[in-house]
């Protein structure tokens, strides 16, 4: 059974930075999409504020992705390079 687990999670696992470059720009439009609710809802400074949060919000998740990709690569090239 947790052959079977580690098979499903590894879908829902990010290995390259194309496949992040895809989530964050689902993200970005997500966050736009959001953006221009805000600027219905809440016409003026206010939901251009709004706004400006949500596509910050993606930038900065965007570069915790591509974070942590490039982390993980390193360490696995760690620790190929320890166990030699």
């Amino acid at each position: 059974m947790p052959d079977m687990l580690k098979k499903i999670s590894r879908l829902f696992t990010i290995k390259t930075k194309w496949e992040a470059y895809l989530i964050i720009y689902s993200l970005a439009t997500g966050a736009m999409e959001r953006g221009k609710g805000y600027l219905v809802a809440y016409p003026g400074f206010g939901g251009y504020l709004l706004m400006a949060a949500c596509s910050g919000a993606v930038f900065l998740g965007g570069a915790k992705i591509l974070d942590a990709i490039t982390m993980a690569k390193e360490r696995a090239q760690l620790d190929t390079s320890s166990t030699r």
